[in-house]
Order: C-alpha cells, then sequence, then structure tokens
C-alpha cells in the first residue's frame, strides 16, 4: 500500500495547489454568478420596448461621422460626447438595431454586477459579495437602463470600477500604479457624466477614516482626485456653458423630492422599501465599510438636491442612478446577516424577485420608454409602409416634440423607403446639432408630389389642425385629406393632390 501512496511532500503540495485552485475557482465563481444572472435579466425581451426620445438622439447623434459628433458635442450635449463616440465604434462594428444600441447598457450593467460582488466581498465577506451581486440583478431599475442607449449602464459601471480601484489603492498606499488607474476611474467617470462625479463624497468619507491611522492616503487621494478632475476640465467648460439648454427643463425640487426621488430610482416603490431596509440591517456589521457605503448611497442625492436650488437643478433621478451599486453592496450585507444560514439567502433573494416581477414585466412592453404610454412610432411606420407609393412625401408635426418626432417616425420605416420632408429646411445633423430647422416660408416648399402623409401628435379629428398655421394654410391649399388613422399618441393622414 505504501508505494501507492505518494512521497508525503507532494501530498502536501498537492493540497496547497488544490487549495489555491478552489480559490481562483471561488474568486471567479464571486464576480461570474452576478455577471451573467445580470446579463441575462437584462437580455430578456431586450429590444421589445420601441427607442425612447433620448434613445433616438443617441441613434441619430452616433450615426454621424466622427468629425460630426465632434462638432455636435462643440455645440450641445458635449457632457455626453464620449458616450456618443463609444457608440458610434459600436454601430461601426454591430449596427444600429434596437438590441445593437442597447447591448453596451446591457453589458455594462453584467460588469456592475461583478464589481459589486467584488466590493461586497472585501468590506462585508464573501458571502455577503455575492449576495450583494445577484440582489443587483434583481432590481427593475437594472433592467430599465440595461435596455436604454444612453450612458447611465455605463456610468454605474464606471462609479462601481472607480469604488474598487479605491479599496485597492487604499490597501496599498505607496503604490502609485494603484492610486494612478483610481485617477483614470475618477476621469471616466466625468467624461460619462459629470454629476455622477458626487460619488466622490462617499470615496472622500472612506479616506478621512482611513487618515485617522495613515495620513498619507489622504494626500494620495487627493491629489488622484485632482488629476482625474482635471482631465475632464474641457468638457466642464461645455457642460457649463451649455446647461441653460439640457438641464433647464428640470424643475427645482421640494421637499418631497427627497422622499419621492427613491422610488423613482429604482423602477419600484416595493423594492426601493425592500432595499433600504436590508441596508439597514447592515449596520451593525463593519462601521468603516458601513458609512462608505451609506454615503456613497446617501449623499450625493443630497447634495444634488441642495445644488439645485440655484440657478440651475440637476434632481432628476436618472442622473443619480449611479448610486445603486453602493445601495446593492449594503443591502447585500444586510441580507447576509439577516439570512441565518447559506440556504435561506436563496428563498429571499427569489422573494424580491417575484415581488418585483410586476414591474420587471412592465419594462418590457413596447411604449414602456414613455412615461404616458406613446407615441408608437413603429405603428405610425407600418401605416405608411403598407400604403406608401412611390414618390410620396411627408409631413412632421415638430412643435412638441422639439425634433424628435420626425426622427422617430425615421427610425421605423424601411431604410429603402425615401420621401421628402416638405417642411425640412436643414437636418439636425447638417446644422452639428439635435434640432433641425423648418422652411422660413410654408408655401414655397410645397411641391407638385401627389400625396403626401402627414403625422402628428395626439388624436387629431384634422391631422392639419397640429401643424403651424402657415403649413397647414399652405397644404389645404393644394391638398385634401383622404383618411387618418390614430395609432397610440399620433395620428396619420394621408393628403392628395387637388385636381
Amino acid at each position: 500500500m505504501a508505494l501507492l501512496s505518494p512521497p508525503a511532500q507532494k501530498t502536501g503540495d498537492a493540497a496547497v495547489d488544490e487549495a489555491q485552485h478552489d480559490r481562483r475557482t471561488g474568486s471567479v465563481a464571486l464576480w461570474l454568478w452576478p455577471s451573467v444572472v445580470t446579463l441575462a435579466v437584462a437580455m430578456y425581451r431586450i429590444g421589445a420596448p420601441l427607442l425612447g426620445r433620448d434613445e433616438l438622439t443617441s441613434w441619430d447623434v452616433a450615426g454621424r461621422s466622427i468629425g460630426q459628433v465632434v462638432a455636435t458635442m462643440q455645440r450641445v450635449d458635449g457632457v455626453l460626447g464620449a458616450y456618443y463616440l463609444i457608440l458610434h465604434g459600436w454601430m461601426t462594428v454591430f449596427g444600429d438595431s434596437d438590441m445593437a444600441l442597447r447591448m453596451p447598457s446591457a453589458l455594462a450593467m453584467a460588469g456592475t454586477a461583478a464589481c459589486v460582488a467584488l466590493t461586497g466581498k472585501r468590506l462585508f465577506g464573501r458571502r455577503a459579495g455575492l449576495t450583494g451581486g445577484l440582489l443587483f440583478a434583481l432590481i427593475p431599475a437594472v433592467s430599465r437602463f440595461a435596455h436604454e442607449a444612453r450612458p447611465y449602464a455605463l456610468v454605474m459601471l464606471a462609479v462601481a470600477l472607480t469604488a474598487l480601484l479605491l479599496l485597492r489603492a487604499l490597501d496599498q498606499p505607496d503604490s502609485w500604479q494603484r492610486w494612478g488607474l483610481y485617477a483614470l476611474g475618477v476621469a471616466a467617470v466625468g467624461l460619462l457624466h459629470l454629476i455622477a462625479l458626487t460619488c466622490l463624497i462617499g470615496h472622500l468619507v472612506l479616506v478621512v477614516l482611513r487618515a485617522r491611522h495613515e495620513r498619507r492616503v489622504l494626500w494620495g487621494f487627493c491629489l488622484m482626485v485632482f488629476a482625474g478632475v482635471a482631465g475632464v476640465g474641457p468638457v466642464v467648460v461645455l457642460g457649463r456653458a451649455q446647461t441653460g439648454r439640457q438641464t433647464s427643463w428640470i424643475a427645482e425640487p421640494g421637499a418631497w423630492g427627497l422622499v419621492d426621488i427613491w422610488s423613482q430610482l429604482f423602477y419600484s416603490g416595493l423594492c426601493a422599501g425592500a432595499v433600504i431596509l436590508l441596508a439597514m440591517v447592515a449596520c451593525g456589521r463593519r462601521r468603516e465599510a458601513v458609512l462608505f457605503c451609506a454615503a456613497s448611497a446617501m449623499l450625493p442625492p443630497l447634495v444634488i438636491w441642495a445644488l439645485s436650488h440655484g440657478e440651475i437643478s440637476y434632481f432628476y433621478f436618472r442622473y443619480m442612478l449611479f448610486t445603486l451599486p453602493a445601495f446593492a453592496v449594503l443591502a447585500g450585507a444586510g441580507l447576509d446577516a439577516g439570512a441565518r444560514s447559506r440556504r435561506a439567502l436563496v428563498p429571499a433573494l427569489l422573494v424580491l424577485g417575484l415581488l418585483t416581477l410586476p414591474d420587471q414585466n412592465s419594462l418590457r412592453q413596447p411604449l414602456a420608454h414613455y412615461w404616458t404610454g406613446g407615441p408608437d412610432y413603429a405603428a405610425a411606420a407600418r401605416t405608411i409602409k403598407r400604403l406608401y407609393a412611390p414618390g410620396d412625401a411627408i409631413v412632421y408635426d415638430r412643435n412638441e416634440e422639439a425634433g424628435m418626432f420626425a426622427l422617430g417616425v425615421r427610425r421605423y420605416l424601411p431604410r429603402e423607403l425615401k420621401m421628402r420632408d416638405v417642411f425640412l429646411s436643414e437636418s439636425a445633423a447638417q446644422r452639428n446639432d439635435l434640432l433641425s430647422t423648418d422652411c422660413p416660408k410654408a408655401d414655397k416648399c410645397v411641391g407638385r408630389e401627389k400625396r403626401i402623409w402627414v403625422v402628428v401628435m395626439g388624436k387629431q379629428l384634422d391631422p392639419l389642425d397640429a401643424l403651424p398655421q402657415d403649413q397647414a394654410q399652405a397644404l389645404r391649399a393644394h391638398y385634401t385629406e383622404t383618411g387618418a388613422d390614430r395609432p397610440t399618441g399620433l395620428t396619420v393622414g394621408l393628403l392628395v393632390r387637388k385636381p
């Protein structure tokens, strides 16, 4: 029997190798499972909702040449320029279908779940990290903005990754390489969304707590934050100059805004309540870790609320989605602390998933990306496609949707179907802007087309009533209406030239 047994030393080496293999496998599983679950949830019916108004802007701007994108940034939407350039490169490789446009967001959410798990492990232990990562996947807002061709998911990833890089830098305060990576993370956050730089408030809380024992970390932190923020200086300048146009629609928040923001942030009042309660359960755990997560989750909305009582308001829930990873880390720790055994965690997560199921389902309806359930651009496009005749022209209502109305219908029309936009003077792309301009003299723009489609907002008895007066008069002088279709939120009419 002795001949069949390996030498004692080899047995020890084999045991060590096996233990190291188990640790590596466990480390991978820690972040892989939350990432896979989040991606699976995000991919479910990702192409079902029609593109929302802001997503149409992303498709339009990112579809321009790089030179046009840069020129547009200089005129408007400079704070989102980095996202438009990323999406431009993505579209060049993967196309511009609804699913392709949203895939960067879905992948970013999966990456964020991995960061949540790894951060939770560092702060509260392995089981808490895994629980937090899986819980993150169940938050309805995660699915909602995994289905959004806008930068919010990428911002969440940048913020979650930067928090993880800060923890690594604090592990080795003498490593300038780790501090340098943290500075790059700060710059990435600012390039994707300037308001998300308020995440640094939570970072400062942690650094101050650590600085009581090791003062040099405060100097390293301040230097790297300065370097990271300085790197986005041009974006800050552009954003400040363009703020009046980009955020003027955001109302100054009242006291109730601090209460209402949480249900909006999670896209579910029930989920918000459950996560916040679980986060409160975690308060009995490691004080430093709890303060870091609580500050990262709660302080940015409070600061943004306070700053929004000046000339400009920034208090809009989408701008604060980057706080969700911190909530998930803290809630994962709370659920881990409250569960009596590992087996109890699975039923708890399943219950949370079932409670949020109605919210998850509503987010995947065709018109889910519109607060009022419309307009149904795809239905309008189907009507036009069904009855289209070569030589047709089209007129859009550009009053209420600030130029996005025409873009929405055009998005769902077949590419080969070409129609002259009767009253279009200069397109948004030609102007390096988000808005197009109409002909100054409507009667001069009416051509000799036999038929003209009219697409306007709302359900109108006469679609021409929704157009500017000069355009309506110019059309009535030469055309008569032959019929109209009224999909959700729209009226699609067909005009025929008078004999």
